[in-house]
């Protein structure tokens, strides 16, 4: 766009201060739409709770009181682009703001022409509808249509207040439930500057991942899970690609009741499973000859989780089992990160090879043998899938290409249903 907007960026970075993956995520909307030429800022007004990590001292309190490191991790991520003084927090313990004092916040709300509600981390959309027009970004497709046309109440009316709907699903198929949207299509943008396809490489294959984000949804007598039942069937998978280590970052934190329930174990894996009724999906990847690491330890922030992704040699990994059904054409944030750093990705496809170019630097898979497959062929022709995987990054997921189309087509007139009178 050729004039400048004042936009408000909504995100989780202050509610998770130990993920820098998560930081990532929302700083690259507000550095790449600065960069534009555009007055932008951070809010956070999720209306969850701060939380300890570790259980604080009783080992069994998990809502933290104390907001300081929530609010002093903001400012110390966006102090380093710039926008230090750019940002508001809402403590959801005590209601009390942080950051921008409340005459300041509120005169940017009034005179905001654009709120991108991203991932639609707002809890109250309706108290932000003096900014000209509200955005909703859904980057978790196949879930977000579920709930919506489960006519999940609260859900319902957050994403109806917006003027205009996005979403990371770039080709919804028929398996994604209708909804009285027209879902544009939109993905993460990278700010390609920030990883350096040149800085030195391992040898390690790996991901940074949740076993389970929340309980499965059931649809029309159908399941959409998580990560985990996806996984399993690449669980044996450190027994057939003896050329390189896999590994995963994945937190020890588990949520049992979350679980789907997995089938096309090897009778080995079953039997320690039988024996093992408590395990974690730590000890679980262990077992079957996966490395395990700590993200909290090596991907905590912004440079600790750059440094992971570009000491990797590639990335390897799964997505939600609900992904993968609905073949909506999601792509991850992490992944696009790993192809902006010049490592090649091997995932599943969720569809996104309608909109994107694979197999070279992004190769897909189906199953372990595809697996197998796609592993070899990155080990023998590296450099090719390395500077195609740069490449890839640099054609689909520029932050100046991502977020001027994002802008156009958000303030394209007559573009939301809320302008066309349809209702919803």
């Amino acid at each position: 766009m050729s004039s400048s907007l004042r936009i408000i960026v909504t995100g989780l970075i202050g509610q998770h201060p130990w993920l820098g993956g998560v930081a990532w995520d929302y700083v690259q909307y507000l550095v790449g739409l600065a960069q534009l030429g555009h007055d932008v800022y951070y809010l956070e007004d999720t209306g969850e709770w701060p939380y300890n990590l570790d259980g604080s001292a009783s080992g069994d309190n998990w809502v933290a009181e104390d907001c300081s490191h929530n609010v002093r991790h903001i400012h110390e991520v966006l102090s380093r682009f710039g926008l230090g003084e750019r940002w508001a927090y809402r403590n959801a313990v005590d209601s009390q703001w942080y950051g921008m004092n409340d005459s300041k916040r509120e005169q940017i709300i009034r005179s905001a022409d654009l709120l991108i509600n991203v991932s639609g981390t707002l809890e109250r959309p309706e108290l932000y509808r003096n900014v000209k027009r509200l955005l909703y970004i859904d980057s978790d497709p196949v879930f977000t249509q579920i709930k919506l046309a489960s006519n999940q109440t609260d859900f319902c009316q957050r994403v109806e207040t917006h003027d205009v709907h996005f979403s990371f699903g770039e080709s919804l198929s028929g398996a994604v439930p209708e909804t009285a949207y027209k879902w544009k299509p939109t993905r993460q943008p990278i700010l390609l500057s920030q990883w350096r396809p040149s800085a030195p490489r391992g040898e390690k294959y790996t991901t940074v991942m949740s076993w389970t984000s929340y309980p499965p949804l059931l649809f029309n007598g159908r399941t959409y899970g998580q990560k985990d039942l996806e996984f399993l069937h690449i669980l044996d998978l450190p027994r057939h690609f003896m050329n390189g280590k896999l590994e995963v970052a994945l937190s020890r934190t588990q949520h049992t009741s979350w679980r789907s329930e997995g089938s096309s174990l090897s009778a080995d894996v079953e039997q320690w499973i039988r024996e093992h009724p408590e395990y974690s999906p730590v000890e679980l990847l262990q077992y079957t000859g996966w490395h395990v690491t700590d993200p909290y330890q090596h991907c905590a922030d912004l440079d600790s989780y750059r440094q992971y992704i570009e000491s990797s040699r590639a990335e390897l990994s799964v997505a939600k089992h609900g992904y993968v059904v609905g073949q909506a054409g999601w792509f991850s944030c992490r992944s696009a990160c790993y192809l902006a750093a010049g490592r090649p990705v091997i995932v599943q496809d969720t569809g996104f090879s309608q909109v994107l170019p694979v197999g070279s630097g992004l190769l897909t898979y189906r199953n372990r043998n595809e697996a197998v497959e796609a592993l070899n062929e990155v080990e023998d022709n590296y450099t090719k899938h390395a500077e195609a995987a740069r490449a890839l990054a640099e054609d689909y997921f520029d932050s100046d290409r991502v977020l001027t189309r994002l802008l156009e087509d958000a303030m394209a007139e007559n573009n939301s249903l809320r302008s066309q009178g349809v209702g919803v």
